[in-house]
């Protein structure tokens, strides 16, 4: 969405795959438009309609959770299991995030921040960048005021505990690395997926579209250099982002790797139905030997359990195999090799192999060795070999006035770099969960879930004091906790941390000109 109204309202979300720093809660659809004031009313919806996980999955699996982990403020994710798996193991893992400067830091980009600093902290390289193309494509800026905003972020990235020293900071246009893997990106995209989805039609300008590519290429950037798992802290708003750099990660590689049973190829839903016949014969079989389920056996038990279902089609391919065995195989796709790598692959498979024009069906591998053996054999051949990019999905916050958190609502949110007074004035002025009257919050507990001011406490204020925070929610619901002195109390947390946070600030400041960055932009005429 490029209209004014909504690149007014998305101010506070920034937009493109940087993070939103707070956007709005309350909404009634789901929609998650990467350039829009994004609104999610039901979290839950988005696990049914986009196919995003809940993070409870896999928080047993995660070492040393953060507070945004544990809250549930993290509440999604796509395919982190890597990420967790690595940080377990003390394998390479990578992190990424960045920024578009369109306006001063503020609480909502601090989450960014944090969950970039946690990932670093749990040994990942970290990676923070500044998204000043897509800003000056997108939104207009001029490079004075980009240069002026990423000044003012990096000072608040350096103060919340990012280390420059042990990990990457850019700017898009100043990394002729990231823009070489952009333009290669650009070859496998097409404007039609970038219509579908993102909207974009013949009003759309070319710089807009070329961000999109460059945010595909911040996504992949991590791997450069080798192939390894990558997570990226995102709001729900970005996913279409995720998805359309995983597609893209899969469509550069050289080889695929899928299950397969037989000769011919069979797309995922046949492939399950396949397993099933086959599964099934040989256990009512008791066969030792795989070829005593043929193709023909297993397209006669497809008619007679699945008739009418979508697997016609297989049952065709299986009629036309015949006495084929069927056989549990492992099967490399050439999708982008040259002559040279998939030559190099056929010699690389060890064990029973069966080559084809198009693939080779290896009988001796599982799903994990093979996809080593592919990756493997791309970097040695040339080729990225990308690993598909994980994400994690914090929720929205709420504005202070309530409704949607907006920059051009300097009360509906708080910079990092408003006064300490002025932070503590906007907390006392922010709505609340809290009923009519004193008397009817005792009797009936405040609305702690609908507060913003709990959201504070929850986001930032208690810190990693898992117990505080529960004591705020559970005093609230159970009538104990009034708003004005939950207020005051978290009026006074806020002007605490941000006087620490803008000291903090200072001190880093000298840093600054240590960095491994541009903050003057090349491209400024004035």
């Amino acid at each position: 969405m490029t209209d004014d109204d909504h690149r007014d309202e998305g101010d506070a979300s920034q937009s493109g795959l940087y993070t939103d720093g707070g956007s709005t809660a309350g909404a009634d659809d789901v929609t998650l438009d990467p350039w829009g004031s994004a609104t999610v009313s039901d979290y839950r919806k988005l696990f049914k309609q986009f196919g995003i996980e809940a993070f409870d999955t896999v928080l047993p699996e995660t070492p040393n959770p953060h507070y945004l982990m544990r809250r549930g403020v993290i509440f999604g994710h796509r395919d982190y299991e890597p990420i967790a798996r690595a940080m377990r193991e003390d394998e390479p893992f990578a992190v990424l995030s960045g920024w578009m400067p369109t306006g001063d830091p503020h609480i909502g980009h601090k989450l960014m921040i944090d969950e970039i600093v946690y990932h670093q902290e749990q040994g990942g390289d970290a990676h923070a960048l500044v998204a000043d193309l897509e800003a000056n494509a997108a939104r207009g800026l001029t490079w004075a005021e980009i240069d002026e905003h990423t000044r003012e972020y990096l000072l608040s990235l350096l103060a919340l505990g990012f280390d420059p020293e042990d990990g990457e900071l850019y700017r898009q246009s100043g990394n002729r690395r990231l823009q070489d893997l952009a333009f290669e990106l650009g070859a496998a995209a097409n404007f039609s997926e970038m219509q579908a989805l993102y909207g974009f039609d013949g009003e759309t300008n070319v710089s807009h579209m070329q961000s999109v590519v460059t945010q595909m290429a911040d996504i992949l950037y991590p791997q450069l250099d080798e192939p390894k798992p990558t997570v990226i802290p995102v709001g729900p708003d970005q996913d279409p982002h995720m998805r359309f750099a995983r597609d893209l990660a899969a469509r550069t590689r050289f080889f695929g790797v899928t299950e397969a049973y037989a000769s011919f190829e069979a797309d995922p839903e046949e492939r399950v139905l396949v397993r099933e016949a086959y599964e099934t014969l040989r256990e009512q079989a008791d066969a030792d030997d795989a070829s005593d389920v043929r193709c023909g056996d297993a397209a006669d038990y497809l008619r007679e359990h699945h008739a009418g279902e979508a697997g016609a089609s297989v049952v065709d391919k299986l009629d036309n195999a015949g006495m084929e065995p069927v056989r549990p195989r492992v099967r490399f796709l050439d999708r982008n090799a040259t002559d040279a790598a998939f030559e190099a692959l056929i010699n690389a498979v060890e064990g029973e192999k069966r080559v084809f024009k198009g693939h080779v069906d290896a009988f001796d591998l599982d799903r994990t060795e093979a996809e080593e053996l592919a990756r493997e054999v791309e970097v040695d051949h040339g080729g990225y070999g990308f690993v598909a990019p994980s994400s994690i999905y914090h929720r929205f916050m709420t504005g202070l006035t309530g409704g949607k958190m907006s920059s051009s609502v300097p009360a509906s949110h708080i910079s990092l770099l408003d006064d300490p007074e002025e932070g503590y004035e906007k907390v006392k002025a922010a709505t609340t969960g809290g009923r009519e009257t004193a008397e009817k919050q005792r009797e009936l507990g405040g609305e702690a879930d609908e507060c913003p001011v709990y959201e504070l406490y929850t986001y930032l204020l208690a810190g990693e004091d898992d117990e505080f925070a529960t004591e705020v929610y559970e005093e609230c619901v159970g009538g104990e906790r009034l708003c004005g002195g939950c207020k005051e109390q978290a009026a006074e947390l806020m002007r605490e941390f941000l006087a620490d946070h803008q000291e903090k600030r200072e001190e880093v400041r000298p840093m600054l000109e240590e960095l491994d960055i541009e903050i003057d932009s090349p491209r400024r005429r004035d």
